[in-house]
Order: C-alpha cells, then sequence, then structure tokens
C-alpha cells in the first residue's frame, strides 16, 4: 500500500509539471492556443474522435478520468453531454477549465483518482479515458471503478498501451539490447522509460481479463505517433539517433506492413 502511494505521487508530480503535449503543442493558453493544440491532436491522432463518438453523447451522462489538456472534454462538451471530469493534478483541471472558458462550454471538474472515484454507483451513461489508467499504480482497481460507475447498458471507451508495440521494441532495443540487457522484460521497459514511473502495457488477452465483468469487450490496436516517430508527445527521450531514426523512418512501409504493433489498445465495453 505505502510502496503504491509513493508511485502514485511520483505520477501526479510527472504530470503536474505538464499535461502531456503541453510543451509541444500548446503554444498559449489563450483560445487560439487550444485551438492550436486541438488541431495538432487530431492530426496526428485522427482515429480519436471516430473512437470518442462525441456527437453522439448529447445528453448523456458523461465522465472523462484524466482530462488532460481538454481537447477532447472539449469535444464531449461541444456535442452537449452532460459532462464531469476528473484528473489526479490540479495542473489538468486548471488547464481544461480554461480551455472551456474561452468557448464558453460547462463541465463539472474535479482533482481525483482513477482508483477511487467520487461518484456514486450507475451514475453514468459513458465512460471515456484515453491513455490514463496504465499510469496508476493498480489499474485493475480503476477498472472496477469504471464499471462500478457506469450505469447498467453504459460503455466505456478507453485507451490503454499494448505491449507489442513499435514504440515498446524500440525502447527495448535502446534500453535493453544496447545496454547488454536483453533480458530486459517489456514491463520494465515500459515501467522506467516510458513517460511518468510505473506505466503498463497490456495484450488484447490481458485487457479483456481487465475487463471481465463488462458483458462485452471489443479491442483493436492502433498505431501512434510514437509508433510512427511521428511528432514527440510523451518522449523523454533525445539526441542524433532518435533525429536520424525520425528523418529515415519508413512510415509508409510500417503503417501497411505493421498496423498491429501499434501502442494504443483501444476497448470498448458495455457494462
Amino acid at each position: 500500500m505505502i510502496a503504491g502511494m509513493a508511485l502514485k505521487e511520483d505520477v501526479r508530480t510527472f504530470w503536474n509539471r505538464a499535461s502531456c503535449g503541453e510543451e509541444l503543442y500548446l503554444p498559449s493558453q489563450e483560445a487560439a492556443g487550444f485551438d492550436e493544440h486541438r488541431r495538432k491532436r487530431y492530426e496526428l491522432e485522427p482515429y480519436i474522435p471516430g473512437f470518442a463518438r462525441f456527437d453522439d453523447t448529447r445528453g448523456k451522462k458523461v465522465l472523462e478520468i484524466g482530462v488532460g489538456l481538454g481537447a477532447d472534454h472539449e469535444g464531449f462538451a461541444a456535442a452537449g453531454a452532460d459532462l464531469h471530469g476528473v484528473d489526479l493534478t490540479d495542473r489538468a483541471i486548471e488547464m481544461t477549465t480554461r480551455r472551456l472558458a474561452h468557448k464558453g462550454l460547462k463541465s463539472t471538474l474535479r482533482v481525483g483518482d482513477a482508483e477511487h472515484l467520487p461518484f456514486g454507483d450507475g451514475e453514468f451513461d459513458v465512460v471515456y479515458s484515453w491513455g490514463v489508467i496504465h499510469h496508476s499504480p493498480d489499474t485493475p482497481a480503476a477498472v472496477r471503478e469504471i464499471h462500478r460507475v457506469l450505469k447498467p447498458g453504459g460503455e466505456a471507451r478507453v485507451m490503454i498501451y499494448h505491449t507489442w508495440s513499435l514504440v515498446g521494441m524500440m525502447l527495448w532495443a535502446r534500453y535493453g539490447l544496447l545496454r547488454g540487457k536483453p533480458g530486459t522484460s517489456m514491463a520494465q521497459i515500459y515501467a522506467s522509460h516510458l513517460e511518468s514511473p510505473g506505466t503498463k502495457a497490456y495484450t488484447p488477452t490481458e485487457a479483456r481479463g481487465l475487463f471481465r465483468d463488462f458483458s462485452h469487450v471489443e479491442t483493436s490496436v492502433v498505431l501512434s505517433q510514437g509508433d510512427l516517430l511521428e511528432g514527440g508527445a510523451g518522449q523523454r527521450h533525445r539526441g542524433p539517433l532518435l533525429s536520424t531514426a525520425k528523418a529515415i523512418f519508413p512510415r509508409w512501409l510500417v503503417r501497411r506492413a505493421a498496423p498491429g504493433l501499434g501502442l494504443f489498445l483501444l476497448i470498448t465495453a458495455r457494462k
């Protein structure tokens, strides 16, 4: 328990310094800056709107876990959802509040822990979370909370990291193979070298196990900007090797030959 609490504080500290993409894609905290961030986010990750399905949440009670800079949260608010959002960090809540204020949009936002959601049972029609609960020390607890707060028939739309991704393999090559430690596990690689401390990744089979209490679960894998060496959000790794790889990386070939080696594991689960 103590170790988990310490790790959670490490995660909070990491993301309180800057939300994902803030330093790269948010030129200002004015309306134009948030618009540019949203444009860049969906240019690099064009599959998000289709997965989130903002438009079908009009009039529905929606919870987003991990609002970050608020681009997706803005999409739900603009669609007319009865919207609520939680994030582990004060920074994300402040940034998303500012974004919505610029747009004249509304949401009930609060600092909160995915493992202990501050809501009653069966409150939400949709729970959405993009790239968040794999950072939680107790990801299964976060999934149980998602199930608990959903109404019967409600839907979870969640992205977590996929173990057998090009991102993971590149990190293993750099921090395992090239350091003479080829036996380093993928779990160790993700926990130590991808974003905040303790980050986890899952296979589709493991993801279905996480969501086993749901009546119906679908999974799919997509290539992330990291797999394609596009953009730089979340990257902790700089240097000439990465710059050279970005310049020569055969993205067209990867998209055609390795679509199943993406970092993003998309889960749609119905309660």
